[in-house]
């Protein structure tokens, strides 16, 4: 936990608490971890809700400060809710939304979304049957997308020989997620970025290719993609890259 007075669109983790977590880390483990040994470093920035007043109390250090929502109404009657977590998303949502519902005097209802089921669940697989662990990830629409792979064989080809992404996966996110860019793939849908940068690197130039002919885009396009992508991961890494594939060398 790092308080920062100011934040940017992308965060990045502090020598000091990359260091901090390589120390701990070689307490633990039977080789010491070094920074040669990190293949993706990133931060991330958690909004806290400060207590009553505006401050932590007694100095409190924001380790000590709760994590849970808060829920505040103007005198105008917005709903603002701050703090929070990821893992706590729905109830955040179903507090938010109870709250608006009796500030704003609508017909109260119970609150559905607990048991809901999700887009792609399914209820056919025996966990102990092995299922690969991208189809844990896709669920009902695993099926699809090794159509799309009958459909045409090419698609089946890995993006990198050390990870389970296939070209398949790609074209399934620009035609079924929404993915726009080679970010949105290689960050914000498969996480490889946040897990080997250097891979992510590499795996940057065939997701444009693929992504170009999906959406309609010509060269400059995935040149330019090819290039932004590779200046953002190059922030991940702690040793800079002499070995992956940049925007300029494509044909």
């Amino acid at each position: 936990d790092t308080p920062l007075e100011e934040h940017t669109l992308e965060p990045r983790a502090l020598k000091k608490e990359v260091d901090f977590i390589l120390r701990n880390a070689g307490k633990y483990l039977k080789d010491a971890p070094e920074r040669k040994d990190v293949l993706s470093i990133y931060a991330g920035l958690r909004p806290l809700a400060l207590p009553e007043g505006g401050e932590a109390k007694g100095g409190k250090a924001t380790k000590d400060i709760s994590r849970t929502h808060s829920l505040q109404v103007s005198e105008s009657g917005l709903v603002t809710i701050t703090g929070g977590k990821w893992t706590t998303y729905r109830r955040m949502a179903e507090d938010t939304v109870d709250k608006t519902i009796m500030v704003a005097g609508l017909p109260a209802h119970p609150c559905t979304t607990k048991a809901l089921k999700i887009h792609g669940w399914r209820n056919d697989v025996d966990p102990g049957t092995g299922m690969e662990a991208w189809e844990n990830i896709y669920g009902s629409d695993a099926v699809k997308i090794q159509a799309l792979v009958r459909e045409t064989p090419a698609l089946g080809k890995p993006l990198d020989a050390n990870w389970s992404f296939t070209c398949a996966e790609v074209v399934w996110a620009v035609r079924q997620e929404m993915a726009r860019t080679v970010e949105d793939v290689l960050s914000r849908r498969f996480r490889v970025l946040f897990l080997d940068a250097r891979a992510a690197m590499k795996m940057a130039p065939d997701v444009a290719r693929i992504m170009k002919e999906e959406l309609g885009k010509d060269e400059d396009w995935a040149r330019q993609q090819v290039n932004a992508f590779q200046a953002l991961a190059s922030e991940y890494l702690l040793v800079a890259p002499d070995d992956v594939v940049t925007g300029a060398d494509q044909p």
